[in-house]
């Protein structure tokens, strides 16, 4: 998954707030700065699980904190899916 993946699903899962630019450099912004509760990254997560078909372990939604971890956990387990 690229972090274009991640806006759109971001962007249709929970909004943008207004004055975020979603398009740039925010790989390793928090989740609260870009105005992202856990509730959204709850919604985020489920949506990301069912349409790439991978189980992401329960405290990711905790842990996750930038979209920089989200995609590494998100395409680690897109790479344990493909080997299995």
């Amino acid at each position: 998954m690229q972090l274009r993946e991640l806006t759109s699903i971001l962007r249709e899962s929970a909004g943008e707030e207004e004055g975020v630019d979603l398009d740039g450099d925010i790989l390793d912004t928090p989740f609260e700065e870009l105005g992202y509760d856990s509730l959204a990254l709850f919604n985020t997560v489920g949506r990301i699980e069912r349409e790439m078909g991978i189980a992401l372990p329960d405290d990711v939604v905790a842990e996750a904190t930038t979209p920089r971890f989200l995609l590494d956990r998100v395409n680690t387990a897109l790479d344990v899916t493909k080997s299995a």
